[in-house]
């Protein structure tokens, strides 16, 4: 018998709640803190792992702060004070680590997120956030996840976001309000 929507999204919350489980209680310090006080801030990420870093692209520009997508035309350059946060949740990409130079060369910081957290990349940031969920790099394993190829990151990603938002908010001293009044009204 197939199984419904229903118990499949029941078993994805499963799966995404033993994810987060394992995520380490101070795993987004350290990102918190290099996005606090970033001067800017430019945010990068390949394929379903970019569309989440553009999502919390917009939360940090909603929260008031500096930021940009990479690639975009408004993008201004980094320097010093500045951040540059890449995903790179199977922890090799050859596009990520050129970014990451060149920002590094520039004089701005580098954080890095990935599943992979002894990865080169991983290594060489500045900060990394550790998220323990499953990407394309195994998923072959025998242990897979219910969901294909990366998404388990992609989904643990969002709601890590999420929730990295809601303590930025905090600490920044905005509102549900202030956010609010900074989202576009050209809708």
């Amino acid at each position: 018998m197939t199984e419904t929507i229903t118990d499949l999204s029941r078993r994805i919350h499963a799966e995404l709640e033993g994810t987060l489980a394992r995520l380490a209680p101070d795993a987004a310090d350290k990102l918190t803190e290099a996005i606090v006080t970033a001067r800017r801030i430019a945010l990068h990420g390949l394929g379903r792992e970019g569309l989440q870093m553009n999502g919390l692209a917009m939360r940090l520009f909603h929260l008031g702060l500096d930021a940009h997508v990479v690639g975009e035309m408004t993008t201004p350059p980094l320097g010093s004070g500045d951040l540059l946060v890449v995903s790179a949740g199977p922890g090799a990409f050859a596009s990520i680590a050129a970014l990451m130079a060149r920002a590094k060369d520039a004089g701005a910081r580098t954080a890095v997120i990935t599943a992979e957290p002894a990865s080169s990349l991983a290594r060489s940031a500045d900060v990394l956030c550790h998220i323990p969920a499953q990407t394309m790099a195994r998923d072959q394993a025998a242990d897979a996840s219910l969901l294909p190829m990366g998404s388990a990151y992609e989904c643990a990603m969002m709601l890590v976001f999420e929730a990295l938002v809601l303590a930025l908010r905090d600490r920044l001293g905005e509102t549900a309000e202030t956010m609010r009044a900074r989202h576009t009204n050209l809708e």
